[in-house]
C-alpha cells in the first residue's frame, strides 16, 4: 500500500483507474461532487472501490455541511453550516451543542450508509474579520474554546455513527488573506489563539494540515511541507498522536510536480499525501514517486478505525433530524 489518497474522474471507475489501484494499492480515494450523482450510483461506486482498494485503505468525503457537501438533496439531507451551529451555541450552549452532535451524527449516518470511511470535518479554524473567505462560515465561530467545544463535539456525533472525523486546517487557516485553493498565503507567525481548537481536538483520529507559510516559523515551506512546524508545532507543542494527512495537494498555494508535492508532504512528517484532481496522470505520479506508509502511520489508521468501530451507536435518523430542526428553528 502507498502513503497516498488519490482522487478519481467520474461518476464510476474507469478501466485504467482500477488498473492504477491494483498496481500501486494507494491509502485511500477521496471522492467530490463530480463523483456522486444518486444513492444507488455512489452505492455501486464505494462498493467498487471497497473491492479494489487494498485492506485498511479507506474512503473520504468532504461533508462539512454548508457549502462544503458533496451528498446534497433531494437525494441527501441539507446540513448547516458551522457558522449557524455556532451562532446557536453563543445564544444558548445546551442547545448549540445538541445540534453540533446530532449534526455531526446525520453526516456521519449519511456518509456510512454511503460506503464512507472517512470525513474531512470538523473544520478547526477561526473565523477572522477581514480574512479570506475560503473559512468564513465553515468555522464555528471567531472564539477558540467555542469553536474548540463545538468541532469537537460534532467529531464526537461523527464517530457515533461509525465513520473517522478529519479535523482541519492545522495549524490554523482562518488569518489567511489568500485562499489557498488559488494561491500561498503568508502569515507572520502562528497565532496562540489558531492553536486552542487544534489542542482541544488532538484527541481526534486524523488532522489535516494547512498549506500556509507560518514565516517566524518556518520561512521556507507551508505547514504541509514544513518538518519543523509538523514535529515542533503539531507533533510536540500540540501533541497530536493521530495520523496526519496533507491537504489537497493539487491546489494552487503549492509548486513542483505531483510527485514533488507529495514526496515534500511524507518527508516532512505528513503520515499519507492527499492528490484530489482525479486527473489520471496526476494520481499515478503520485503513487509511483510514494513509499509505503511508516509503521507508525498504519498503527495510526488502526487506530481511527479501531475508535470508529468502538464508538459506534445504534442511532434514529428520524427523532435525530426532528429534534435538530426544532433546536435550529
Amino acid at each position: 500500500m502507498k502513503a497516498a489518497i488519490i482522487g478519481i474522474a467520474g461518476p464510476e471507475l474507469n478501466a485504467a483507474e482500477i488498473a492504477l489501484i491494483r498496481q500501486h494499492r494507494p491509502a485511500g480515494v477521496i471522492l467530490f461532487g463530480r463523483n456522486v450523482v444518486d444513492p444507488q450510483q455512489l452505492a455501486a461506486l464505494t462498493g467498487h472501490l471497497a473491492r479494489v482498494l487494498p485492506p485498511l485503505a479507506v474512503i473520504m468525503v468532504d461533508q462539512e455541511g454548508g457549502r462544503v457537501a458533496r451528498m446534497r438533496p433531494p437525494h441527501w439531507l441539507g446540513h448547516p453550516a458551522a457558522g449557524v451551529l455556532g451562532a446557536l451555541q453563543a445564544i444558548n450552549r445546551p442547545a448549540g451543542l445538541r445540534a453540533a452532535w446530532l449534526t455531526g451524527a446525520l453526516i456521519g449516518m449519511e456518509a456510512a450508509a454511503a460506503g464512507f470511511d472517512v470525513v474531512c470535518a470538523p473544520v478547526l479554524d477561526l473565523a477572522v474579520p477581514g480574512a479570506s473567505n475560503v473559512v468564513g462560515d465553515r468555522s464555528y465561530s471567531s472564539d477558540p474554546a467555542i469553536v474548540g467545544e463545538m468541532a469537537a463535539t460534532v467529531a464526537a456525533g461523527m464517530l457515533a455513527a461509525g465513520v473517522q472525523p478529519v479535523g482541519k486546517h492545522c495549524p490554523g487557516h482562518g488569518r489567511a488573506t489568500v485562499d489557498s485553493h488559488a494561491g500561498l498565503p503568508l502569515l507572520p507567525d502562528i497565532d496562540e489563539a489558531d492553536l486552542v481548537p487544534f489542542a482541544r481536538c488532538a484527541h481526534l483520529p486524523w488532522m489535516m494540515t494547512a498549506h500556509i507559510v507560518y514565516e517566524a516559523a518556518d520561512p521556507s515551506h507551508p505547514a504541509t511541507q514544513s518538518p519543523t512546524i509538523i514535529a515542533e508545532v503539531i507533533r510536540d507543542r500540540l501533541g497530536y498522536g493521530g495520523l496526519l494527512v496533507s491537504d489537497d495537494l493539487a491546489m494552487g498555494a503549492l509548486t513542483g510536480s505531483p510527485a514533488e508535492r507529495a514526496i515534500g508532504a511524507l518527508a516532512a512528517g505528513c503520515d499519507l499525501a492527499l492528490h484530489c484532481s482525479g486527473v489520471l496522470e496526476d494520481s499515478a505520479g503520485v503513487l509511483e514517486a510514494c513509499a509505503e506508509p511508516t509503521e507508525a502511520a498504519l498503527g495510526r489508521m488502526r487506530t481511527a478505525l479501531f475508535l470508529a468501530d468502538r464508538s459506534r451507536q445504534a442511532l434514529d435518523p428520524s427523532a435525530m433530524l426532528a429534534e435538530r430542526d426544532a433546536l435550529l428553528a
